[in-house]
Formats: structure tokens, C-alpha cells, sequence
């Protein structure tokens, strides 16, 4: 999560000071309400004004200590004796300022308990964020640094506000048939889909070991996913009676991608964009190109998978190459003109000179894209780099 930290350091910051303001902002009304009193004419009423203090507290500081303490000086000020400005206050004026105590009391007393319940609330809160972030990560693993030789690294972008993950997948496992990675993007986006996204990477995580040829690993993907779709719709109440509902149109893309202890390239595609292949060139720069392996499937769930299936091979990824799978959330990315995210050049720019570090290149394309949308996505990003790390074999 090292990219998010960075790209989102300066709303962190903005944050720290804006909360330190509003810590500081009841003590500064209580501060104005007492010498508008002072330096006002007798006839002029602020002291009922010092009853919005302690509600201020609440709302900003929600310490109720700061409550107390405010509350507690607004009464006092309330019952002191007039200002050398002002006459001896007569029966009238006694009433009013015992009218400003009761009307300060009563807001005292209100904020105290509603900050009570305001902390009680933002722990709950604190506990599912903490819950739903260990659920999130059980889904979704951190992915290893090196995995038999390949370097690797990957990034995650949520379009959904306080999530981790969403509809976006991604797992690279070693298997006894090599390095063997998924990559995919269920319908939709943020919360709604991980049943979606959970269904599909169990099934991968037991496949890749289990299956022998990256065509078997697809087949018992899109199992997986009608056998969950079966599910969802049994509870579904308009499922026997639309043919067109919700879980009637479910939909995963899928890149399935095996590296061989070779470095030779097996992909089977279902729906998905193909990889960006990165090299180093001549000068010391970054070859970026489009890495299509083969023919295309449709996305896995609206219709069955053909008989024969067309896995796509591919000469060895080089030492030193190094590839970058993504969903479409990161082309499709766009900013407050319309205009989209342009992927090719940002991993150009982010490859830089000399070796390719995957998890540089992730981390500045991520950057990238929240610069680009201003952290407003509308879909979710997931993106994974591999390199081969192992060393060219001198002739």
C-alpha cells in the first residue's frame, strides 16, 4: 500500500491542519462573544451567543472535556458582574443572564451526552473498518516480491470510497508448471462485486496447483463462477421471473497468464485488455508496446466455453523484460475534461533508465492516475508487473 500512502500524503496533511483549526475555533468564539461583549454598548445582547461554544466543541473537537471546560467558562462570564463599560445591571438584567446560564447549561448538558454517542459511534466504526480491511485482504492478498525468479509487484486503485478492493482481481502463485498469474475484472465495482471477486480466486488458487495445462485452470474458473451465479440467483427474487436481472448479467474478464521455468509465455484471454510489454532499449530508456498473445475469448459467465480452447504461446520473456497486466479501469481513467489516462506513455516514464523495478513502475503509474483524476475514478484500477530477474546467459 506504499502507493497509496504516497499519493495521498498531501490530503493527510491538509487533513492534520484543518483538524488542529477546528480544535482551536470553539476557544476563539468564546474569545470573540467576550470581547464583543466588553467593547459593545450596555443595550447590546452577545452573552446568549457563548451557549454555541460548547455545540461548536461537539462538532469539531468532539472531546467533551473541551466541552466541559468551555461550558464552564461561558457560565462563569454569563453570571459575572457587569463590564466597567456598562451600568449596574438591574432585576431585568439579572433574569437575562439567568436565562443565558440555563440556555448554556442546557447546551452543555446536550453536547456532553451527544459527544458521548459520537465516540461510541467512531469506534464501532473503527472496529467494522478493521473488519472489513482483514475481509478485504483475505481476498485479495499482498503479493509476494520474487516468485522463481520473477520480480513482481502490484497496486490497486478502488473507485469505491473507504474500500480496499472491489471488482478487480489479481493472484500470481508458483505452481509446479511454473509461475501461473490471473488477472481480471468482475461487473461493476467497489463492495458489490468481491462475492464476485472471492468466488473467482478461490477457484484459482486450488486450480493452478491442481491443473496441469492453463486450459484446465479456465475451465474450473468458469465452474466456479455459474456455480456462484446458480447461488446468488437462488436468492435473488426476480431471477425465476426476468430474463434479463442483475445476476443474469454477471460477467468476469479474465487473462490467464503462465511464465514457464523457461520464461516461455502461455496466456489463455476471456474479455480482458493484454499486457504492455516493457524493455530496455538502446539509450538506456524504456520500449513500451502492446503485448497481444492471441485471440480473444468472450468474458466468462454470459456464455460457455468453446470446446477447443485457443491458448496462446509465446517466445520467453527476456531477462530484463518485464510485463504489465491491468483492467480497463486504468485506460478508461479519465479527468474533469473527459480526457482518458494515457497508460503507454506513464509506463514509459515510469520504467525511467536502467533496470526496470516493478515496484517503482506501479507505484509511479498509480501516482499518475490519481494525479490525472484527481482521485475521482469511476472504476476501479488493479495493476501487476513481472519481471525476470534472472541473468542473460553469456555465449
Amino acid at each position: 500500500m506504499i502507493g497509496t500512502w504516497v499519493a495521498g500524503g498531501a490530503f493527510v496533511r491538509r487533513a492534520r491542519g484543518l483538524k488542529a483549526f477546528t480544535r482551536v475555533v470553539p476557544g476563539l468564539w468564546v474569545l470573540g462573544v467576550i470581547c464583543w461583549e466588553l467593547l459593545s454598548p450596555h443595550d447590546a445582547e452577545v452573552v446568549p451567543l457563548l451557549a454555541a461554544a460548547p455545540a461548536i466543541s461537539c462538532a469539531s473537537s468532539g472531546r467533551r472535556r473541551c466541552i466541559l471546560m468551555l461550558g464552564g467558562a461561558s457560565l462563569l462570564f454569563a453570571l459575572g458582574p457587569p463590564s466597567p463599560l456598562e451600568p449596574d445591571g438591574d432585576v431585568e438584567e439579572s433574569h437575562a443572564s439567568l436565562v443565558s446560564c440555563g440556555a448554556i447549561l442546557a447546551v452543555v448538558v446536550a453536547s456532553y451526552f451527544t459527544c458521548g454517542r459520537r465516540l461510541r459511534l467512531v469506534r464501532e466504526l473503527e472496529q467494522l473498518r478493521a473488519v472489513a480491511a482483514a475481509a478485504q485482504d483475505a481476498v485479495l492478498r499482498p503479493l509476494p516480491a520474487r516468485l522463481d525468479g520473477i520480480e513482481m509487484a502490484a497496486g490497486y486503485l478502488s473507485a469505491s470510497r473507504g474500500a480496499v478492493v472491489g471488482g478487480d482481481l489479481y493472484e500470481a502463485l508458483a505452481t509446479a508448471h511454473g509461475v501461473r498469474v490471473i488477472i481480471g475484472d468482475a461487473r461493476g465495482h467497489g463492495l458489490g462485486a468481491i462475492s464476485t471477486v472471492a468466488a473467482v480466486l478461490g477457484s484459482f488458487r486450488e486450480a493452478a496447483h491442481d491443473e496441469p495445462e492453463l486450459a484446465g485452470v479456465l475451465r474450473r474458473l468458469d465452474r466456479a463462477l455459474q456455480r456462484h451465479l446458480r447461488e446468488r440467483a437462488l436468492g435473488d427474487p426476480t431471477a425465476g421471473e426476468e430474463p434479463e436481472t442483475p445476476v443474469a448479467e454477471e460477467f468476469v474478464t479474465v487473462l490467464l497468464l503462465e511464465v514457464g521455468p523457461d520464461g516461455e509465455l502461455t496466456a489463455l484471454n476471456c474479455g480482458h485488455p493484454w499486457p504492455y510489454l516493457l524493455s530496455e532499449d538502446a539509450t538506456g530508456g524504456a520500449w513500451v508496446r502492446r503485448l497481444p498473445l492471441g485471440e480473444v475469448l468472450p468474458p466468462l459467465g454470459p456464455f460457455p466455453l468453446p470446446d477447443d480452447l485457443p491458448v496462446a504461446r509465446r517466445a520467453p520473456l527476456q531477462p530484463g523484460q518485464a510485463l504489465v497486466l491491468h483492467t480497463d479501469g486504468a485506460e478508461d481513467a479519465r479527468d474533469a475534461h473527459g480526457n482518458f489516462f494515457a497508460l503507454r506513455p506513464a509506463l514509459a516514464q515510469a520504467a525511467g533508465t536502467g533496470p526496470i523495478v516493478p515496484a517503482a513502475v506501479i507505484e509511479a503509474v498509480r501516482s499518475a492516475v490519481l494525479r490525472h483524476t484527481g482521485g475521482r475514478l469511476a472504476d476501479d484500477v488493479a495493476l501487476l508487473a513481472l519481471r525476470n530477474e534472472s541473468k542473460a546467459v553469456r555465449q
